[in-house]
């Protein structure tokens, strides 16, 4: 049995067909190539606020509470998320569930209606949402960090907008956009479970086969042209300051992208990690400390992010730095290199248990690069890094004309952090 088909219908929408027959459960997921990195400077956050509408009503089921009565009532799990790139909705049901599943996909984004009194009372909750995120240093210190790497381009915006923005998109502006980005050959439907494939495929084509193809806006790429280490400070009164401590990185599909994760994970996957045992461990600085290789389209960024104590922050710092240097300057030893290989192969093996995680896998690299990766070969690619790989990207990612810092926290006089940036 092949681990996933691929079909293209008439329309250019792509269809991914991954069954797995060990389970009683089929995820399906539509995605579309809808973020903030297609928006302009008026219509920001719109992407994400169309996100939430899909959930209001549609021509055949007119209210919010017509769609998750339905979806409770075959006790399904159900959400949505908004990337910089990819926008998804996702129904994980007992597979008997699985024609309505797909028919209520198609249908809140093909019929959402968007009625002027569901818009209002959801500008609230997003607007509400935006503060949460703000009150959130864990979580604001990222916005802090892309603003600082990529400025004033749709990749360094937020995405969930600005709040001036969400007060002033309208009905019309859902259809608009839609019209510009939903298009079929720029979306992706993904199954991962056990169904019947022939049920399922003509099920999709139903729901999905008639809506008709139109032009889609290219992303713009990327701006960069740092060439000295860069700072953020966010002033906020907090009792932990938060960091993220990084470097430019590698796009998505990137021939090194395997080996970008191993080296991650030797800095700050796990309980045992480079970063965990300095920061952590053996200094008691922070709570929180983790390292992550993030691939956007055309760029990239692998950084750590740390929740620190605010008076030891200056240390903490130094400490990043210095293991950021010494993996840059020496092979790692096998045993360290064959751990983190097996911890990233090991949580990989984990997830691939949950359908929902199979269909994103294979719905995001179909719709980010055009082509499906297996498990299998990502495993493969795994074991194929070597130390002298992670010693060869270490050396060309962590540079100080690449280094970049956010902080949040309540310091008054940014510019002390600066002459702690040096490699």
């Amino acid at each position: 049995m092949k681990d996933f088909e691929k079909l293209i219908l008439d329309n250019g929408l792509r269809v991914i067909l991954a069954p797995l027959k060990s389970v009683m459960s089929t995820t399906a997921i539509v995605m579309c190539g809808a973020g903030s990195r297609y928006e302009t400077k008026k219509t920001n956050g719109i992407s994400h606020f169309l996100e939430h509408m899909f959930f209001k009503g549609t021509k055949a089921r007119p209210t919010a509470s017509d769609i998750s009565h339905a979806l409770d009532a075959i006790g399904a799990d159900y959400n949505a998320f908004t990337g910089k790139e990819a926008t998804a909705y996702h129904i994980k049901s007992a597979t008997g569930h699985l024609p309505l599943v797909l028919d209520m996909l198609a249908d809140m984004v093909w019929n959402s209606k968007f009625d002027k009194s569901e818009i209002e009372k959801e500008r609230g909750v997003i607007i509400e949402e935006l503060n949460m995120r703000s009150d959130t240093p864990m979580t604001k210190v990222a916005e802090v960090y892309e603003s600082l790497l990529w400025g004033d381009q749709p990749l360094g915006w937020e995405i969930g907008g600005k709040k001036d923005n969400i007060l002033k998109i309208q009905h019309q502006d859902f259809i608009s956009y839609i019209n510009e980005r939903y298009s079929p050959h720029n979306m992706v439907v993904a199954l991962a479970g056990n169904f019947n494939r022939g049920k399922a495929l003509a099920d999709i084509k139903r729901h999905f086969g008639g809506a008709k193809r139109h032009d889609v806006t290219a992303f713009k790429p990327i701006s960069e042209a740092q060439r000295k280490q860069a700072l953020n400070v966010y002033f906020k009164k907090t009792d932990q300051a938060h960091l993220i401590l990084g470097f430019r990185g590698i796009k998505l599909g990137h021939p090194d992208r395997y080996i970008g994760a191993v080296l991650a994970t030797i800095l700050g996957g796990g309980m045992s990690s480079r970063l965990f045992t300095n920061v952590r461990e053996k200094r008691g600085l922070a709570y929180y400390i983790r390292a992550e290789n993030d691939s956007y389209l055309d760029t990239g960024t692998l950084a750590a992010s740390a929740g620190v104590d605010l008076k030891r922050i200056d240390e903490a710092i130094k400490v990043i730095l210095e293991d950021f240097r010494k993996i840059s300057g020496s092979l790692v030893e096998g045993k360290e290199l064959k751990k983190a290989k097996e911890y990233i192969k090991g949580k990989m093996i984990l997830s691939w248990e949950d359908s929902r995680v199979v269909a994103l896998s294979y719905g995001l690299d179909e719709l980010g690069e055009g082509r499906v990766r297996t498990n299998a070969e990502i495993l493969k690619q795994i074991d194929k890094v070597t130390s002298a790989d992670v010693l060869r990207l270490s050396k060309f990612l962590f540079t100080n004309s690449k280094l970049n810092l956010a902080v949040i926290g309540p310091f008054k006089e940014p510019e002390r952090f600066r002459k702690l940036l040096k490699l």
